[in-house]
């Protein structure tokens, strides 16, 4: 009989113990947030917002420098249509030859021109849809070829350019295309640190004018960034009608006239 009624009550013991493992066990940490009150400076630790970067007076200053170029550079190229490839390209290249020569005598040097594009296209029509005495729907064929040669010339005397103009397109004649011309400086170092020195003075001024009308005192820069500038090279979209040279026609007027350089900087200022 002993023995029917432990079988009866292990069940219910090996539930209780169960029960009471759960009871006894260690709760798991909760993470931290609002509905657990408020966490321990150990166990959540919030960065500082504010560094050097963001804090203190911030200024930009731009200096400006005004300048005439002493470089002209000049698009211009050879545009050949003809039926077929091998001619429209034979005219082009013998066309080319004669306007690289006429550059040479006006003492453009070979590394002052580049070739910027060379290309061979069909030229297509569009033939109407007919209905007598055949239907035939409209469609494109090509009728021929054109070939482009696109030169970039740079003219170290913008004095000789007007000639330089008319000396190219009498020698490539009826093929000849001028694009455009440009007109910048060989070198913009000095230009630069010109307006750089500009930039600086006018974040400075600039600084203590602000700290002046807040009643600050002002400390030393703390940051100062270079924050961009526009480096002129002026492309004007001109093509040019010149009269053959040799006809006693005055050279093709060119004038460069006068541009401007400005560099910006960013400053930041210290306050006490």
């Amino acid at each position: 009989m002993n023995r029917k009624w432990l079988m009866a009550v292990a069940p219910l013991l090996a539930l209780a113990l169960l029960a009471g493992a759960c009871v006894n066990a260690p709760a798991s940490t909760p993470a931290p947030g609002p509905a657990n009150g408020p966490v321990a400076a150990s166990q959540f630790i919030v960065p500082p917002v504010s560094s050097q970067q963001t804090t203190g007076l911030w200024v930009n200053g731009e200096g400006k420098v005004t300048f005439t170029p002493d470089i002209a550079v000049l698009s211009l190229g050879i545009e050949s249509q003809e039926k077929t490839v091998a001619l429209a390209q034979g005219k082009a290249r013998d066309a080319m030859n004669r306007v690289l020569a006429a550059l040479k005598d006006k003492n453009v040097a070979d590394k002052d021109i580049r070739t910027q594009i060379f290309s061979i296209h069909p030229v297509t029509q569009y033939i109407q849809p007919q209905q007598f005495p055949v239907p035939q729907p409209g469609r494109e064929v090509i009728i021929g070829y054109r070939v482009s040669n696109t030169v970039v010339v740079k003219i170290r005397k913008i004095a000789d350019a007007g000639q330089v103009i008319d000396a190219v397109s009498e020698a490539g004649g009826d093929l000849t295309r001028v694009n455009n011309i440009g007109f910048t400086m060989d070198d913009f170092t000095p230009l630069r640190n010109q307006a750089r020195e500009k930039a600086v003075k006018d974040g400075v001024d600039r600084a203590k004018q602000i700290a002046a009308a807040a009643g600050i005192t002002l400390g030393k820069p703390t940051y100062i960034n270079e924050s961009g500038g526009f480096f002129p090279q002026d492309f004007a979209a001109k093509s040019f009608a010149t009269e053959a040279a040799g006809g006693g026609f005055a050279p093709t007027p060119v004038s460069p006239g006068e541009q401007e350089l400005s560099v910006s900087v960013q400053m930041v200022f210290d306050m006490k």
